[in-house]
């Protein structure tokens, strides 16, 4: 199963995230954090990093970031698509977030998230990651993505 990130940067003084507008790739058309696939000999928290400059031009380092997700997600018909996304936050960061060829960076209220913007699952888990709960979650598509066919989320310490 692929293995793959995503890292929210979450400024708390102006009670904002920021996500960027996917261009490119899988996903694309939608707003999501940061992150991509785990590189071979990379750890998931390396990857987080990574992907965060390449995609947005913001350097956040290791010891900066906090796991606070685990997400299986699978897609009807499609075994290509399953992937574990290990999704990550960070306070600290250094840089100006700039847009590449993959994605468009911007920043939102924590009030004011475009859900309807965004993968229709993330509704379903992201506010509690956004307020320090830790989870584990499951989802299932149909084969396009447009539905969640089967969906668990709970809690962890």
């Amino acid at each position: 199963m692929r293995q793959d990130t995503l890292l929210y940067v979450i400024d708390r003084l102006h009670n904002r995230v920021l996500l960027g507008m996917k261009k490119t790739k899988f996903g694309a058309g939608n707003y999501n954090a940061p992150g991509g696939q785990v590189d071979p000999g990379e750890t998931p928290e390396q990857a987080a990093v990574r992907e965060t400059l390449e995609e947005i031009g913001v350097v956040v380092v290791l010891e900066d970031i906090t796991k606070f997700a685990e997400i299986h997600f699978s897609f009807e018909s499609k075994p290509e698509w399953e992937r574990m996304v290990h999704v990550y936050c960070a306070e600290r960061w250094s840089g100006e977030p700039t847009e590449s060829k993959e994605m468009r960076p911007e920043w939102f209220s924590l009030d004011a998230i475009p859900y309807d913007k965004m993968w229709i699952d993330d509704i379903h888990w992201m506010p509690q990651v956004l307020k320090g709960e830790r989870i584990k979650a499951e989802f299932h598509f149909n084969a396009d993505a447009s539905q969640i066919l089967k969906q668990d989320v709970r809690s962890f310490d």
